[in-house]
């Protein structure tokens, strides 16, 4: 058995996230294990840039209201306690909604072979963002 220290949460990188974003890693997969996971907290209306992940990823909202948004225009609202499951190689982008605060466990796996498990693209257009929060 090990207890892990806790690590400070940082504000998210601008490159990756629109808004005001606040990162806490929880834990960073080490030995066998290649779990990652965050608590991810959002201000209303910040998001995502445009990612995707080679082996998936799972997402519990902790608190508030979010969104998930998808290439093909699907956009799920989703709720405190609700769990998303966004499949490898799927562009995706998720927040807050416009006028609420959410916060998300993201959880992923990393690569087998070290490399980075998250491919970061280009932002999500305001008026994409600004549509899915009229739905």
């Amino acid at each position: 058995m090990e207890l892990l220290p806790v690590q400070p949460t940082v504000k998210a990188p601008a490159s990756r996230f629109t808004g005001d974003v606040y990162l806490t890693p929880i834990y960073n997969g080490t030995g066998p294990s290649r779990m990652t996971v965050a608590l991810v907290r959002f201000t209303p209306g910040a998001h995502t840039n445009w990612h995707s992940h080679a082996v998936g990823q799972t997402l519990h909202v902790t608190e508030g209201v979010g969104l998930v948004g998808t290439r093909d225009g699907t956009v799920l609202r989703i709720h405190a306690g609700e769990t998303v499951l966004c499949p490898p190689g799927e562009d995706h982008w998720h927040g807050a909604g416009a006028g609420t605060f959410m916060s998300h466990l993201a959880m992923l796996e990393a690569l087998p072979d070290g490399g980075d498990p998250t491919t970061w693209l280009e932002p999500v257009p305001g008026e994409l963002y600004q549509k899915a929060n009229q739905g």
